[in-house]
């Protein structure tokens, strides 16, 4: 986050800003269910203050909002993703979701999805503020984007670490047929029993090494936009909120695009009912999809997935606000 004096100054300055405030926008207002970014940074009096936490909660809401309002979308990505082929595509897949289990079907999976965004979250949030602490040692200097990215990638891998059997059951409850399952407990035990505690941490390897792409891809492109900018611009000028709404969500799908194969190898590991089944490993499976599916077989479901980034948006940008207002949270 920016503090007031930081709006304006030196070439310098205006990189640094730009870079700050499109990962404000990003991680805090606009939560679409990508957790792969950088977390907030959060000023001294914020901090102090206690003001973080609504910022933290207020984004969780609207997170949790979106996500619920965009989750058909998300689980014909998922089905896509595991079941698609040629011969099926978006409208295919929602007449086949609304036979097999009727409207609600489409809302698969959201509980569990909606549920790992607190302690995500926070995690996320913690293990961000402690590297950076083991960063800085005793200096008080500000970090560089490039000591930020790392320091965010480490703490995106521990959160998703920790809630990463949330990530398989979300999956499998999302793919589940009717009576499949009875309970979201009746769900845990039948993943255990096919395959004990290894079953919950299917596809974490591709899940773990997507985040250097994703979010290294995201913050080059972002520079680039960023600096093609500021060489025709003049230095002490502040860009529009749209500008940078723009280059966010140009960086945000340069990363998503580059990144996607290894999110289809996760879930399609993730699917698997039994860890004996082939292909089981991120090498076997990338090899399986491109002999039977070839190069676009990797991006199966992409559709949707960008489908979704437009009212996501909208809805979370919107919720976010609204409760921001309630809770007392003012810009800075």
């Amino acid at each position: 986050m920016l503090e007031q004096e930081n709006v304006v100054g030196s070439g310098c300055d205006v990189c640094g800003e730009f870079v700050i405030v499109y990962r404000e926008l990003i991680q805090k207002y606009l939560d679409i269910g990508e957790d792969m970014g950088v977390p907030d940074d959060f000023t001294k009096s914020e901090m102090v203050s206690g003001m973080w936490w609504r910022h933290l909660l207020a984004g969780g809401i609207a997170g949790a909002v979106s996500r619920t309002c965009t989750a058909p979308l998300d689980r014909i990505k998922v089905y896509l993703q595991v079941h698609g082929t040629r011969q099926c595509n978006i409208s295919s897949c929602f007449k086949h979701m609304l036979r097999e289990g009727g409207a609600l079907s489409l809302w698969r999976g959201n509980g569990i999805n909606v549920l790992k965004i607190g302690p995500e979250t926070a995690l996320k949030f913690m293990a961000y503020e402690q590297i950076k602490r083991m960063i800085k040692g005793d200096d008080f200097r500000e970090l560089s984007i490039y000591e930020r990215f790392m320091a965010g990638s480490i703490a995106g891998g521990v959160s998703q670490s920790a809630i990463y059997p949330l990530e398989v059951l979300k999956t499998r409850l999302a793919l589940r047929k009717t009576g499949e399952f009875t309970s979201v407990i009746d769900a845990m035990q039948k993943i255990y029993s096919s395959g004990g505690l290894k079953c919950f941490y299917r596809g974490y390897v591709p899940n773990l090494i997507g985040i250097l792409p994703y979010a290294g891809i995201d913050l080059a492109v972002y520079e680039t936009l960023k600096n093609s900018y500021l060489r025709t611009h003049q230095k002490d000028e502040h860009p529009a909120f749209w500008l940078l709404l723009l280059c966010g969500t140009a960086s945000s799908t340069a990363g998503q695009v580059c990144s996607y194969p290894l999110a289809l190898v996760r879930t399609r590991l993730q699917a698997q009912v039994t860890p004996y089944r082939t292909p089981n490993t991120m090498v076997a499976v990338f090899q399986d999809i491109l002999h039977r599916e070839g190069f676009r077989g990797l991006y199966r479901g992409l559709t949707p997935n960008f489908l979704k980034v437009a009212p996501a948006v909208s809805i979370s940008y919107v919720v976010y606000e609204h409760f921001r207002q309630a809770l007392g949270v003012n810009m800075t």
